[in-house]
């Protein structure tokens, strides 16, 4: 009998010491960056991947899917300078090196064609027309 409640008083410690260790490694973020996972190979769907390389089975390339591509093209994206796998729809920081996200090349592109006035201190509030930033007020500028 004596073993028995050594042995549940031993169990009920190790879970419960088990069960405090996990909870401290799960953090709630409300954070807008995601990390793209949609790299998939062209010619076997069932091989993905979270960032670019080569399929496992023909080494191919693997690519965006075309649903990722589309939605890449039709919203203005900001990057991390050194990891390009981090991707948000807003300026913040990289939540791998904390660095400032920064226009992804392809957006940066799309602002020299057009010839958009831009805030110096903003550079998400961008017009056609010269005119004033509608977070501090200061004059919009042409890019050089």
């Amino acid at each position: 009998m004596k073993t028995i409640i050594i042995f549940l008083i031993a169990s009920f410690a190790t879970f419960t010491t088990h069960a405090q260790k996990d909870k401290g490694k799960y953090i709630k973020t409300k954070s807008t960056l995601t990390i793209q996972s949609n790299y998939s190979c062209p010619m076997h769907s069932e091989v993905k991947s979270n960032k670019p390389g080569k399929c496992s089975k023909c080494d191919m390339d693997l690519a965006l899917s075309t649903k990722e591509q589309m939605k890449k093209d039709a919203v203005r994206l900001y990057t991390c300078p050194m990891h390009s796998e981090v991707v948000s729809k807003k300026l913040g920081k990289c939540p791998v090196c904390n660095s400032n996200l920064s226009l992804s090349k392809k957006e940066q592109m799309k602002m020299e064609t057009v010839k958009l006035y831009t805030c110096p201190m903003h550079s998400d509030v961008a017009a056609k027309t010269p005119g004033k930033c509608s977070k501090c007020g200061m004059a919009l500028t042409m890019p050089n």
